[in-house]
């Protein structure tokens, strides 16, 4: 077997927005509580839609204005606070440069993962975008996978996913293709080993490494 198809989450895996998040978070938090929640509980909730995590902390009726509030605060500060993970940009450029199928799949919102792509020049080197928009079910269910695989008409068996969270290992054992766990994701040890990637990198070389010898 090999790897044809690299897709990439977007939060955490290519780009650093972990500090925007969490301020963010923490500005909603003020809002609505007056103080402030812990950035380990926070971390807890990365990579679940934003709508899911405001219901179960503010309740339904306030879940819509929960996210305005939140969003209001991330427009502002969206490009001046992230950053992308040192060398995952030439990563992207390699892999499509060898041939590779490339996808962004993450549970952002178009209009953000647009902007982040297109801010480090990276829009011209995927070969489709899967967001929020285009999909119903959320990860870890598989259809933000198989959709982007269903744009490149490309094979599960033939597909790697990489990602920080539990929501991308999970979105694509689901899907049933491989997946590598970011060495810098902010998930704890024993969470990582209950999940049981496929594979876990601690640098974009040895992103590479993997996907050429599996």
């Amino acid at each position: 077997m090999s790897i044809k198809t690299v897709m990439f989450d977007f939060d955490g895996t290519l780009v650093n927005t972990n500090d925007l998040i969490v301020k963010c978070f923490q500005h909603t938090f003020r809002t609505y509580t007056g103080k402030e929640m812990d950035r380990a509980e926070i971390q807890r909730n990365f990579g679940e839609p934003l709508g899911v995590t405001m219901e179960r902390c503010f309740g339904k009726d306030r879940k819509r204005e929960a996210m305005d509030v939140y969003r209001s605060l991330h427009r502002g500060r969206f490009v001046k606070l992230i950053r992308m993970f040192p060398g995952m940009d030439e990563l992207v450029k390699e892999l499509k440069q060898k041939g590779y199928q490339t996808a962004l799949v993450t549970s952002r919102l178009a209009e953000t993962a647009m902007l982040g792509i297109e801010t480090f020049g990276l829009k011209p080197w995927f070969d489709t975008i899967v967001t929020m928009d285009r999909i119903t079910r959320h990860k870890p269910d598989p259809q933000a996978i198989q959709l982007a695989l269903s744009d490149l008409g490309a094979k599960a068996a033939e597909a790697v996913m990489i990602g920080d969270t539990k929501y991308d290992m999970l979105c694509a054992k689901n899907a049933g293709c491989l997946s590598i766990l970011v060495d810098w994701s902010v998930m704890e040890g024993e969470e990582r080993e209950r999940l049981a990637p496929d594979y876990i990198a601690k640098s974009p070389e040895q992103i590479r490494e993997i996907i050429e010898n599996i």
